[in-house]
């Protein structure tokens, strides 16, 4: 798991080490300026012999003093390299100043009103310095005119954050839907110390290449109360590894309620997965006009007459049933209403339904208790029937994509969509942390720049961005085997918020794994793969 820090979280922290003594301002922006120039080398070794052309754009703010820095430093290792300034060099920040005159002293600085769109195609790097974290005013007049100029010459390198964007949600800081000039050539970004939030969200996320995060050296100030307020988690590998037990029951056992005859696809992807990833036992419970159907395609999952809720309030009885999943091809009906009542019902915290997985794997957190994922259908008729939605309890994830969410939550959707006139904007972050708060249950907000979030805030992304980029994900029945990832997670003993940031990373590791062609009966079938690769 990686920090991912909004820009005032990351403004606290640099703070906080100027303010030690162990470093200044100016220090920390020659360190910023020498990551980038790093990364150019690393990134286009071809360059480091000749005289290559650069451009440097630099901004009013310190993002522009980075960018003198860097055109400094490039100049100085035999390069070409040419500059613009955007805005007024007397209102420009002590140590921007600073670096200025430094490099007034080798070259010249032009006004941004001198450049051209065809004359930034004759360079061999353009670097885009200026507008970094601090930015939050609204792109409108000659700020716009340049921020659009600056991504039609379509940047190679951007220093921290493509200029434009809010750090802390990845939205354009403009009153328009259609904000960019052209698509750009998806440039490397460079960032400080730890990666902002917005890298990884909306808009921002799809125009970038790759992230590169330099180390300034403020890495031990990480831990102040200001720095990890609202802090936002970038999710990374975790463990899900079997142990020696005894039997199958010692791995949990996961219920998967399907739809009728021709509707059991979905839940029979949900119940490979769960069983794939480590359930001991998998039962997907049927309408029995449907129990041929599936019999005939399922082998090591079993099979469980479902006709009415008063089947399913039977079936749990059997206490070693700890993880329920409802929803994938289940339908809309008053039937599939009533088991989804039951399903809330039985799975309240602190009913018992006997003793967990041993040991538990679920770490901090986790406890004893029947959890409950719900996905699709389910969370269709949660939208329609304010009673259901009063149900949902702290055992309960929801897993709705964009259109499922604004079902949900009608008014926290519109409020994302707005345009973002100003930052720090309203993000799919807090989106996804307000829905989760209002529900009282974990939310996984699906998409490439999938957000977790839990009633207390406690909020994760799982990127499937730059070198995670999988977009044959977007396939038919891929959120079904993510449910049911989830779900055998869950039946293993993971807490909640755990199992849905680890079944969410598996899921694009998978199709990582499998590559172009991925449809989604693959995704379970891959994991043994991944798992030998993760050396479980």
């Amino acid at each position: 798991m990686t920090e991912l820090l909004t820009a005032a979280q990351m403004r606290a922290i640099e703070q906080a080490a100027i303010d030690s003594g162990e470093v200044t301002g100016l220090e920390l922006m020659e360190r910023a300026g020498q990551g980038v120039v790093d990364a150019i080398f690393a990134e286009w070794p071809e360059l480091a012999g000749g005289s290559p052309r650069a451009v440097v754009l630099c901004g009013p703010g310190n993002n522009g003093g980075d960018g003198f820095v860097v055109a400094r430093l490039l100049k100085e290792a035999g390069w070409q390299v040419e500059v613009f300034l955007y805005g007024d060099v007397e209102k420009l920040p002590p140590d921007a100043r600073v670096n200025y005159e430094r490099w007034c002293k080798i070259g010249l600085v032009q006004s941004h009103r001198d450049l051209t769109r065809d004359e930034l195609f004759y360079f061999n790097i353009r670097i885009d310095a200026v507008f970094g974290t601090g930015l939050s005013r609204m792109l409108q007049g000659e700020v716009r005119d340049f921020c659009k100029l600056i991504d039609a010459c379509a940047p190679d390198v951007c220093v921290d954050i493509p200029s434009g964007f809010c750090a802390d949600s990845g939205r354009y800081l403009t009153n328009s839907h259609e904000p960019r000039a052209g698509p750009g050539t998806d440039p490397l970004v460079v960032t400080f110390g730890w990666p902002k939030r917005g890298l990884f969200l909306d808009l921002c996320s799809i125009q970038i290449r790759k992230v590169v995060c330099v180390d300034i050296g403020v890495e031990d100030y990480i831990g102040l109360p200001e720095s990890q307020q609202n802090l936002t988690m970038l999710v990374g590998q975790s463990s899900s590894q079997k142990y020696e037990w005894e039997h199958k029951y010692d791995h949990g056992h996961a219920l998967i309620l399907s739809g009728g005859a021709g509707k059991g696809g979905a839940a029979r992807l949900a119940a490979r997965g769960a069983l794939r990833i480590g359930a001991g036992a998998v039962t997907i419970g049927t309408p029995p006009a449907a129990l041929i159907e599936n019999a005939a395609q399922l082998n090591a999952i079993m099979l469980r007459g479902m006709k009415d809720a008063t089947q399913l309030t039977e079936t749990l009885q059997d206490k070693r049933i700890n993880a329920l999943c409802i929803g994938p091809g289940l339908g809309l009906g008053e039937r599939e209403a009533h088991l989804l009542d039951v399903a809330l019902n039985a799975t309240r915290p602190g009913l018992d339904p006997g003793p967990p997985p041993r040991p538990s794997v679920g770490g901090p957190g986790s406890s004893p208790g029947r959890r409950l994922v719900l996905d699709a259908d389910a969370l269709t008729l949660l939208a329609q029937d304010k009673t259901l939605f009063a149900k949902l309890h702290k055992n309960c994830i929801l897993t709705p994509h964009a259109g499922e969410f604004a079902r949900l939550f009608p008014d926290i959707a519109a409020k994302l969509d707005a345009p973002a006139t100003k930052g720090p904007a309203y993000s799919k972050v807090d989106a996804t942390r307000d829905a989760a708060k209002r529900a009282g249950c974990i939310v996984l907000f699906k998409g490439p720049d999938t957000v977790i979030a839990d009633p207390s805030g406690r909020c994760s992304i799982n990127a499937s961005l730059y070198e995670r980029s999988a977009p044959w994900l977007a396939t038919a029945g891929s959120g079904d085997v993510l449910a049911g990832f989830i779900t055998g997670l869950l039946a293993r003993g993971f807490a909640p918020m755990q199992a849905a940031e680890t079944g969410a990373w598996l899921h694009t590791e998978c199709a990582l794994s499998f590559g172009p062609g991925l449809i989604a009966e693959d995704l379970p079938e891959e994991l043994p793969k991944v798992f030998r690769a993760l050396g479980l």
